[in-house]
C-alpha cells in the first residue's frame, strides 16, 4: 500500500510539472468552459473544465493500473 502511495505522489509531481509547462506554452487553446477574466492589473484564470479532464484521465489511468 506505502509502494503504490509512493508511485502515485511521484506520478502527481510529475503531472503538475507537465501542466505547469504546458500552461506558458503560448497559442496553447483554453478549453471552451474554463473561465478567464482579464482586468486592467488582474488576470483570473479557473480551468473548470481542463480539471474535469485531467480528473477523467488520472481515473482512467487508476482503474488500468488497479484492473490487474
Amino acid at each position: 500500500m506505502a509502494r503504490t502511495l509512493i508511485i502515485i505522489g511521484i506520478v502527481f509531481i510529475a503531472l503538475g510539472i507537465v501542466v505547469s509547462m504546458l500552461g506558458r506554452l503560448p497559442g496553447l487553446p483554453r478549453l471552451p468552459g474554463d473561465i478567464y477574466i482579464k482586468k486592467e492589473n488582474t488576470t483570473i484564470y479557473v480551468p473548470i473544465v481542463s480539471c474535469l479532464v485531467l480528473s477523467l484521465i488520472i481515473n482512467f489511468i487508476l482503474y488500468l493500473i488497479n484492473s490487474k
